[in-house]
């Protein structure tokens, strides 16, 4: 008897698509919110790796030009009032600013520095919400897929207790499939989370620190400005 259960066994298909297409209704549709959360969340991250290291580079770029000795009035006018780069961005929100707050005669309209420095936090806040735009999605996929799963192994494994219920036999033929197929929505809540909690907490922390520069930047432009104004 034995020997037959282990041969009726070895015959059914185990393969993910066939634990799939025999899951229930439900945990089917838990299957499919999962795997699409994967590969939103793997989208996102991707988009961040590229966007960050883009972020870099400019800002080594500009760091560069920015300390080289050229006149600011004449690297401002070299990259605009709207340049494409984060760094010379938050650059030119400062010299925009700085040049508005001179007078027809030369001189500077009170309160220039206070200006100067908001209009470079505002332009480190707009930086700040796109370089950490997406994260969320990563924190939410990685803090809810498990128990996603988690809902779709339990409803699999009650409905193969009702199954196992309905045709009296607990032999391994009718109750490894069912098992089987709860057990696969756990491990797809599992894949989704694992990647998306591990990249959450990197690209926060790659976030974290080219704001931090951005902020480094302002500080040490605004001193500069400080000191023009000042003399």
């Amino acid at each position: 008897m034995e020997t037959e259960t282990l041969a009726l066994a070895q015959e059914i298909d185990f393969s993910m698509w066939a634990l799939f297409m025999r899951a229930t209704f439900t945990v089917k549709l838990v299957m499919i919110a999962l795997i699409l959360s994967s590969f939103w969340s793997w989208s996102i991250i991707v988009q961040k790796i590229i966007m960050y290291r883009a972020a870099r580079r400019e800002a080594a770029r500009f760091d560069r030009a920015f300390w080289s000795g050229e006149p600011l009035d004449e690297l401002f006018d070299e990259i605009g009032v709207d340049p494409d780069g984060r760094s010379e961005r938050v650059f030119a929100a400062g010299m925009s600013e700085w040049r508005r707050s001179h007078r027809d005669d030369g001189g500077l309209i009170a309160g220039a520095q206070a200006r100067i420095d908001r209009s470079m936090d505002v332009a480190i806040q707009k930086e700040a919400e796109a370089l950490q735009g997406g994260l969320p999605v990563l924190a939410t996929v990685g803090a809810t897929t498990p128990f996603v799963g988690l809902f779709g192994t339990v409803w699999g494994i009650m409905n193969a207790f009702i199954e196992i219920a309905a045709e009296q036999n607990t032999s391994l033929v009718v109750v490894a499939p069912g098992i089987a197929e709860a057990l696969l929505a756990t491990g797809l809540g599992l894949l989704a989370a694992i990647p998306a909690v591990i990249f959450y907490n990197k690209l926060s922390a790659d976030a974290d620190r080219l704001i931090g520069g951005y902020e480094a930047f302002a500080d040490e432009f605004s001193t500069i400005l400080s000191r023009q104004l000042d003399g």
